[in-house]
Order: C-alpha cells, then structure tokens, then sequence
C-alpha cells in the first residue's frame, strides 16, 4: 500500500492525469452551448477519429504525457505515425471514444471529491442545519471533520489507477502494427550493423596507420640515419593522408539518408553478405535450393536480415570461424540455418537483443525461428510461410 501511495510523488503520475482530463475541456466548452445535448462532442469525434493524422496525434500526446520514458524509442509501446489501414482508423475511434468516458470520470472525481470534503468540513464547523453543497440537507456534526479527508484520499487512490488503465488502453489501440515493428526491428538491426562495420574500417584504417607511426618513428630514432628518418617521415606522412581519407570517408556514410524499405535487399543479394563475411575472414560453406528469386518481396527481405544478423553475430561472438547457410525453397515454405562452432563468448541460448529481433520477424511472418546450441554448434534456423503473413 505504501509503495502504491509512493508513486503519487512521480510526475509521469499527474501528466497521465492531464491526458485524462483535456478532453474535458471539450465537453465544457460544449455546456455553455447546450446542456441537454451533451453526447454531442462524442458523436461529432466518431469520423473524426478516421482521418489518419488523428492518429499521428493522438500517438504523440499519449507518448508524451502517458509514457514520457518511451518518446523517440524505436521500439515505444505507443506508435507515433498516421493511420495507414482501416483497423488502424478504427481503433482510433474507439480510442477517442473509451477516453472521452475515462476523462468524464477522472473529471467528476477532481471536481466533486474535494468539494465533498469542504462540504464535510463546512458541516462540522456550522451552527445550524440547511443545505450544504452536493450533501444536501444534513444536520451538522463535528465528527463531519473526521470524514472530510476520506474523499481526498479515495481521489489521491484513483490517480495512479486511472493513469495505468489509460495507459494500457493507449498501447492496445495506438500500438505499433504489424508492419510499424517490423520497420522499427529494420531499423535497429541496420543501425548495430552499421555502427559495427565503422568500428571495423575504422580499427583497420586508424589502427594501421597508428601502427605504422609508432613503428616508423621508433626505427627512425633508434637508426640515427638521416636518409631513413627521411624515408620514414614520408611513410607516416602517407600513411596518416590516407588514415583521413578513410576517416572522411566514414563520416560521409554515416550522414547519408537510410535506404526506404522497398529497396531494402533481398535473398537474391545474398551474396554482398557472403563477400562481407568472407573478407572479414570467416569460411563460408553455402548450400541453396529451390527459386529463391520467387520469394515473396517482404519475406525475401526479412530472410536476408535474418541471415545478416546471424552472420553479424558470428562476427561479434566468434570471430573468423567456419560457418554454414543452407537456404532452401519447397512446401510454400523458407527455410534458413545459420550454424558455426560454439565458442566461450557465445552467450546463453536466446540471449540479446539481435536474436529476440530473429525470433520476431519470423513470428510475425507467420512462421518461427530456434536459436541456441546443438551437437556441439550455434544455430539460428528459421522458417517462414510464403502464402501468409501475418
């Protein structure tokens, strides 16, 4: 109970508590118009909640206010973009609709329970009896005093409550679909692999040509050979011109727009992974079968990424080790394997974020992926469906 109160000394407590009562605002701008037809602003925000930016809208309000720790997150249970199918406008809907009643009621509790406590507590200290506020006629107590914080209290306990189901109704209606998460998994495995491939052209051009400095300078010195000194000024002198070029290089690709997910590779590209793979010095054993060319385009582009990730974690846990691929095409379905031998730096079977994303993109194509050690190797196997996805 203690820690339940404690979270009213959290501020993300009284933003969601705003969210719930802006859409009052509304309805009491509506009051002053006519009373008596108060459904009015409800029915009005039914085709309202169709049009797709209203959901670009209600996402970023509710990421503010609701969820302030999940803003500008790739993967934020609340999705910030315009509506693209019709569930998408739907749901909005019935979202504008559940929080209109919801910012009724949050709004009936800020109103009226604190003035029952000042009606409670004008009670006790009156005289004589008569009407007194939303009590009524009641005859005056002093132990009316006693009561006058329960309606505080019971507003204080609603606050942390109201907020959570607001909130968990805002990540059932304006979550991520389908679609959105697999753009948000794209995005996040693109970036760790764009992120690690710099850090390799850096160490091999940086690294090399610090390298060659210190070793050129320290024969330079020990030699006391005017003509080698020369020889090895010039050589550090190339060799740091070309380090910057490299270094400009890098830094030209990271201010580079992403590629649109439409021209995101596929399977039949494959091959530029292998050449990475192979240049990093891992041994490639590659086996295919069936048309890899007719895959679907959306399950042809989560394979490659499923393979790119697998790869990308041989790279990282085990260095240049022998690695087998078989893709094969039959039954309607893909099937993709990915083994290597274990190595210590390996980590537990489904463990990190790069093989959780593995497991999703195939669930959410309908299919499903294992990953973890069998007889003595690492293997990432997936299969998706090429009729569905889900």
């Amino acid at each position: 109970m203690l820690r339940y109160f404690r979270r009213l000394t959290h501020g993300v407590t009284y933003t969601r508590w705003l969210h719930l009562c802006i859409p009052a605002f509304l309805f009491s701008v509506w009051m002053f118009i006519s009373m008596d037809t108060w459904y009015v602003p409800a029915l009005v925000m039914l085709p309202v909640g169709l049009i797709p930016a209203v959901r670009l809208e209600e996402g970023l309000q509710a990421q503010l206010l609701l969820t302030p720790e999940e803003r500008g997150r790739p993967d934020a249970g609340i999705a910030a973009a315009a509506a693209g199918t019709w569930t998408e406008r739907r749901r909005v809907v019935l979202w504008i609709q559940v929080r209109l009643a919801l910012s009724a009621l949050a709004t009936v509790i800020t109103a009226w329970l604190p003035i029952v406590t000042v009606d409670l507590l004008t009670l006790s200290f009156r005289g004589a009896g008569g009407n007194v506020g939303l009590l009524g006629n009641l005859e005056p107590h002093w132990w009316y005093a006693l009561l006058a914080p329960l309606p505080v209290l019971v507003m204080l306990s609603c606050m942390p409550a109201l907020g959570d189901l607001v909130t968990a109704i805002a990540r059932r209606l304006l979550g991520p679909s389908p679609k959105e998460r697999l753009l948000a998994l794209e995005e996040r495995t693109e970036q760790l692999l764009e992120r690690n491939r710099i850090a390799r052209e850096l160490h091999d051009s940086i690294g090399h040509a610090l390298t060659v400095a210190v070793v050129q300078a320290a024969a330079a010195r020990t030699a006391n050979d005017p003509d080698f000194t020369e020889r090895a000024l010039t050589a550090i002198e190339e060799t740091g011109r070309e380090a910057l070029d490299d270094l400009e290089r890098v830094l030209r690709v990271l201010r580079e727009q992403r590629t649109p997910s439409t021209q995101r590779p596929t399977l039949v590209e494959a091959s530029r992974l292998f050449d990475s793979a192979r240049a990093s010095g891992v041994k490639l054993d590659i086996g295919a079968a069936g048309p890899l060319a007719k895959v679907p385009g959306p399950v042809s582009r989560e394979g490659y990424r499923i393979l790119q990730e697998s790869l990308t974690n041989v790279l990282r846990h085990c260095g240049a080790v022998p690695v087998r691929v078989r893709m094969s095409v039959a039954d309607d379905w893909l099937e993709l394997e990915v083994s290597n031998p274990l190595c210590p730096s390996a980590g537990s079977p489904g463990a990190g974020s790069g093989l959780r994303g593995i497991r999703e993109r195939a669930a959410l194509l309908g299919g499903k992926a294992k990953t973890g050690p069998y007889n003595g190797e690492w293997v990432v196997h997936a299969s998706l469906p090429l009729d569905r996805i889900r």
